[in-house]
């Protein structure tokens, strides 16, 4: 049974840096590849960030790009969000997920398989 967890959330001012983890147990962790997604409006969740098995190809959404570092840790099952210049509009529950399918990275919620309950990110103004 796959379970992931995240943690590291909580409270931070407007302009500064959060990072948060997840741990994927149950299965292989470097046989899948890993995103963070958020909540918004009209839909379940926007895709953030996305990282490859090998860590080596990564992609963000463009409201997130070039302050939001994805990376993972293949030998300690962990995948991790460094969060920089953070906004109040960041603010959302980040849910970590993981993906066993064939391709490289993922951006679509739908090809995800296994879903965290989500650590909340609050920043205030």
């Amino acid at each position: 049974q796959v379970q992931v967890i995240e943690s590291g959330g909580g409270l931070v001012q407007a302009g500064g840096s959060l990072r948060v983890s997840c741990v994927v147990s149950g299965r292989t962790f470097s046989t899948y590849v890993m995103g963070w997604f958020r909540p918004a409006p009209g839909k379940e969740r926007e895709f953030v960030a996305t990282i490859s098995r090998s860590g080596g190809s990564t992609n963000y959404a463009a409201s997130v790009e070039g302050r939001f570092t994805i990376s993972r840790d293949n030998a300690k099952n962990t995948v991790f969000l460094q969060m920089n210049s953070l906004k109040p509009e960041d603010t959302a529950v980040y849910y970590c997920a993981a993906a066993s399918g064939g391709s490289v990275i993922y951006t679509f919620e739908r090809m995800y398989d296994y879903w965290g309950h989500g650590t909340q990110v609050t920043v205030s103004s």
